[in-house]
């Protein structure tokens, strides 16, 4: 029977176990965008993990929607990231990298005054965004021209060329949580007409391009794509959103990726589906999953093959040694949601470990 120590094969790699740690936007970097000695203690701690997904990282320079989050488009910001590359590696770990466009959750104040972009102009409602002169409501993005297309496309391929250049074993492409590719996805933030628009076939159109795009310049055994299709974080909402991914996971099969990483539900609790049964029945490949998952959850769910795998979010934020705890049924520490985002040490790297 497989159980969450099991290896499984992620694309070019194998994992050590099934226990992934989520992507987890943690505002660390510094200066333009660059990660730092601090992330790489992080990171490192975390090593155990099955999988380390790092954090929502720009794909290009004026797309801030965290105002500390890290990039990956510049030689500063290649190295910043090589010292966490080579520190989990050292700690016997493997690590992707999360590639990522902001869209309309990027602001003017975090981006020199520059207007976010969007599949169409409609502003994120109900939310705000942190920036250097407190919180705000977020802009009315404009919408992107189809002939802008092509270059955010190659920004996600350059940026995933610069990963493995930083010394990530693969690379996730975010199509999740209300983020530019997510957008154009989902029928509630993408009104428009043309070959971008209309159908599922074409708001699909811009990820399946990034896919083929990010395939072709490292390697499509090296690419897995995060999903959210119930999420509605970032204002978001579809009219069907389990037609949605019905079709969507079907059509990934072409592709042959290194995983699937689907987010099962929806923070707000706002739409509901059984998204799982979904995606498994259609994707043939590695199928990850997270929200909410318990380590009782996720043992039985890879036991009854529902899922190949389970990647934990604050739970790993708060335990660097998630793997063994579970292992051992030993209690988890609690997160401290106000240090999720603030800059240092604090409620980053001093968790402590079983031992400790």
């Amino acid at each position: 029977m497989t159980d969450l120590f099991s290896p499984l094969s992620l694309g070019s790699i194998t994992a050590a176990n099934r226990i992934l740690m989520a992507p987890l936007t943690r505002c660390r970097a510094e200066g333009d965008h660059v990660p730092t000695a601090l992330m790489a203690e992080y990171y490192a701690q975390r090593a155990s993990a099955g999988l380390i997904i790092a954090e929502a990282t720009m794909i290009l320079p004026g797309n801030s929607a965290f105002w500390h989050e890290p990039g990956i488009y510049s030689d500063e910001q290649i190295q910043g990231w090589r010292l966490v590359t080579d520190a989990v590696h050292q700690a016997g770990g493997k690590i992707a990298l999360q590639i990522w466009h902001g869209g309309r959750a990027c602001h003017p104040d975090l981006n020199e005054g520059a207007i976010p972009v969007a599949p169409s102009a409609l502003a994120i409602r109900n939310e705000e965004v942190h920036t250097p002169k407190g919180k705000q409501a977020y802009t009315l993005p404009r919408a992107l021209r189809d002939d802008e297309i092509p270059a955010i496309v190659e920004g996600f391929a350059q940026a995933a060329r610069n990963a493995m250049a930083a010394g990530f074993d693969l690379v996730e492409i975010h199509g999740a949580n209300g983020y530019l590719l997510d957008e154009f996805l989902r029928d509630g933030s993408n009104l428009r007409t043309g070959p971008y628009g209309g159908s599922v076939e074409n708001r699909s159109r811009l990820l399946l391009e990034t896919l083929t795009a990010v395939g072709e310049a490292i390697g499509i055994d090296k690419t897995g794509v995060r999903l959210s299709p119930l999420n509605s974080f970032n204002d978001m909402q579809d009219s069907d959103p389990i037609h949605m991914l019905d079709w969507l996971t079907t059509r990934l099969n072409d592709y042959g990726l290194a995983f699937l990483h689907l987010m099962r539900s929806d923070f707000y609790g706002r739409q509901t589906g059984d998204t799982v049964s979904v995606a498994r029945q259609n994707f043939r490949g590695p199928l990850i999953v997270n929200m909410g998952y318990t380590p009782e959850e996720a043992k039985d769910a890879v036991a009854s093959d529902q899922v190949d795998a389970v990647a934990f979010g604050t739970a790993f934020l708060a335990n660097p040694d998630l793997p063994e705890r579970i292992h051992q049924q030993h209690g988890l520490n609690e997160p401290d949601p106000a240090t999720f985002y603030t800059p240092g040490a604090k409620g980053y790297t001093d968790y402590p470990t079983m031992d400790a």
